[in-house]
């Protein structure tokens, strides 16, 4: 299979090694994990790699190990891995190190709009199509939207598949909490729930999210 490729942009003030006019439009993720990130002179954090899916619009974002200190300053809660936008990238410095063109203000906009999971961010281009399976393995069917409610992700949409929908008499779409979702798998591409299918269906926070006459008692 083709390695991926990430589109790093150029610009004035690019800054390679001397003697070395090597263009950076075209760098395999194999080749940017580990690497530094900076904004200006401020390390960021480490690449350490990137979402596993065959098409691109769903791949939009590195996965970075975030220094402490700029978690404590530019999260809400401190987590030790977020996404990067790829967009972001501006070049490649002279100490192999990557260059981003935004603000912490800007990465610190972006790590807002996220879905944590875990001690971990995800940006929605990292959890769209990702499979959605419960505890006990069960395969529920495919995130196809990002529900939120006051500037805050509190669910995912997600696709049943049809066997499913059957069983349990689903509409075509389900809303799924945030608050339920326990981790991800890489290789895989999925999404694992904190309980069984069953007992989601009957929690408050899914009933709420599913049903706008719902009251809790």
């Amino acid at each position: 299979m083709p390695l991926r490729r990430l589109e790093v942009r150029r610009g004035k003030g690019d800054a390679f090694p001397p003697g070395v006019r090597k263009m950076v439009e075209d760098y395999e993720i194999q080749e940017m994990i580990h690497r530094d990130v900076y904004v200006g002179d401020k390390h960021v954090g480490v690449v350490v790699g990137e979402r596993f899916h065959p098409r691109d619009e769903f791949v939009k974002s590195l996965r970075i190990k975030v220094e402490g200190e700029v978690a404590s300053e530019f999260m809400r809660k401190p987590a030790d891995l977020a996404p990067l936008a790829k967009e972001l990238v501006h070049s490649i410095r002279p100490d192999g190190g990557i260059k981003l063109s935004k603000s912490m203000r800007e990465l610190q906009r972006r790590w807002r709009n996220t879905v944590r999971i875990q001690e971990d961010l995800y940006a929605p281009d990292e959890l769209l199509d990702r499979a959605v399976l419960d505890n006990d393995g069960m395969d529920i069917g495919n995130v196809v939207e990002l529900i939120k409610i006051k500037r805050t992700y509190k669910g995912l949409l997600v696709k049943p598949h049809f066997m499913v929908r059957a069983r349990h008499g689903l509409p075509e779409t389900i809303a799924v909490p945030c608050g339920q979702l326990a981790k991800t798998t890489s290789r895989l591409d999925e999404v694992i729930l904190k309980c069984t299918f069953s007992r989601l269906i009957t929690l408050p926070s899914y009933m709420k999210l599913n049903f706008e006459d719902y009251e809790e008692e």
